[in-house]
């Protein structure tokens, strides 16, 4: 990791079994939550187009941190759901802001992407309501009930905050996990779309392709003991699924497996832009699988805590920034056909949700309406959050636009937008350029507004 301007500043790099540099008073305070929010027997699953479930194999949860900085109180939250977007990401963030004494902008909520899990979208809900299918894409009743579980669980965590002194940064290479989705042929098209599974040897062999390997953890301590864990990597999070079992997967499990080595520490996993990035190339979907994808991902986190690196704490270098942006919509969609297919009697569940979703993006995009993006600036680490299934060149652009930071990336924010692929993308074709709901023009958009949250003057900033 690069560091010179913050070495050069003063700055002291201190390993987790240093002794520690006192720090001042600290001003910044720290309160963490995690709620259960497995569904019930027979909700839908992936947006009502898997099996509904049938049993919970492990169970879901809601965690996350709520910051209590001068300018108020900042909340992170990742849920082990496939997606949350549209009415629904705001209604978990309007519920959240309440819960912890602050505004819905201060708030960032993000699915870990697992398949086989509930999504939440009210406005798509509200179209498939009013053509005669109600809670055919989740469950309703018990999406508001897990929202105000968790609201409950956010507003004791501010109530409990606790002081925090350090913050640590760690980072190491995760191994044969993640490979990029889309195999390009000859003519610079995609020619083979490489899923979560995969059995195909063709595609098995095809190498990883572009991924950012580095599992990334930021830690908050108050002075020599950790509180949180906030992991970050770009992967869809599925080994087996379309089985209606209910489960949190092989992230879910190895993060279960950090907290039996660090039980007083929140763990806290967010996934990153892998929009075009899955486990295909080494998995086959034999639900063995699952175990030794937890167990790789599990090395890898133990590495990066390991490898961590404190640095001091106050409020002089903490940060909130807010970035709305107004992404293009698709340029070949109008309301009409997406309309047309949800009064259609005859048209299947799977297509009258993809016109509830289309039809709501698109209404979105005609109101004007923006997306926020936000980064959290804590001492030498930004932690990112972009919306919808982006793809990991936004991911390594952030990077490449703060190399002195410690970048990581929370995608999974807003589900509203789809994918969202860069500019060649969508001159390659594929599946995810086919289901995006946004234009080419999208990488300006998104590019503009990370330079502004990354390298735009700081508070934070030495």
């Amino acid at each position: 990791m690069r560091f010179r301007r913050m070495r050069a500043l003063g700055l002291i790099l201190l390993p987790v079994l240093a002794v520690d540099t006192p720090a001042p008073a600290a001003s910044v305070s720290i309160g963490t939550f995690q709620v259960d929010v497995s569904p019930p027997a027979g909700a839908p699953l992936g947006h009502g187009n898997y099996p509904p479930n049938v049993r919970v194999v492990d169970p879901l949860t809601a965690r996350g941190i709520v910051l209590v900085m001068d300018d108020g109180p900042v909340v992170l939250c990742a849920v082990d759901w496939i997606g949350i977007g549209n009415g629904g990401y705001q209604a978990w963030r309007e519920a959240l802001a309440e819960a912890a004494g602050t505004r819905a902008d201060r708030v960032a909520v993000h699915a870990v992407h697992q398949h086989d899990t509930p999504g939440c979208d009210f406005s798509a809900e509200e179209l498939l309501a009013a053509h005669g299918h109600p809670g055919t894409m989740f469950d309703v009743d018990f999406a508001r009930e897990a929202i105000g579980r968790v609201a409950a669980a956010v507003r004791e965590a501010r109530a409990n905050a606790r002081p925090i002194t350090h913050v640590g940064i760690g980072q190491a290479e995760v191994e044969r996990i993640a490979s990029n989705r889309r195999i390009l042929g000859p003519d610079g098209r995609v020619q083979h779309f490489r899923a979560s599974a995969a059995k195909d040897p063709d595609i098995v062999a095809a190498p990883e392709g572009l991924i950012d390997p580095v599992l990334r953890i930021v830690s908050l301590w108050d002075e020599s003991e950790p509180i949180a864990s906030l992991m970050f990597y770009a992967c869809h999070p599925q080994s087996a699924y379309r089985r209606g079992a209910v489960s949190a997967d092989f992230v879910g499990l190895a993060r279960a497996i950090r907290e039996l080595t660090l039980p007083a520490v929140a763990q806290i996993y967010f996934t990153g832009a892998a929009g075009n990035v899955a486990a295909g190339k080494y998995n086959d979907g034999a639900i063995h699988r699952r175990l030794e994808l937890a167990e790789r991902l599990a090395v890898a986190m133990r590495r990066a805590w390991d490898a961590t690196e404190k640095f001091p704490l106050t409020s002089d270098n903490v940060d909130w920034k807010v970035q709305p942006v107004r992404l293009p919509l698709r340029e070949d969609w109008t309301s009409q056909p997406f309309e047309k297919t949800l009064a259609d009697p005859g048209a299947g569940h799977a297509g009258r949700v993809r016109a509830a979703r289309a039809l709501t993006w698109i209404q979105r995009c005609e109101r004007g309406e923006t997306i926020d993006l936000t980064c959290l600036e804590l001492g030498p680490a930004r932690i990112l959050a972009l919306p919808g299934e982006s793809f990991v060149e936004y991911q390594l652009a952030a990077q490449r636009l703060a190399p002195e930071r410690f970048v990581c990336v929370a995608a999974y924010g807003d589900y509203g937008p789809g994918y969202i692929g860069t500019a060649d993308a969508y001159a390659q074709g594929g599946y995810e350029i086919t289901a995006s709901r946004v234009a080419p023009t999208v990488e300006g958009v998104l590019m503009a507004g990370l330079r502004e949250l990354l390298i735009a003057p700081s508070p934070a900033d030495p």
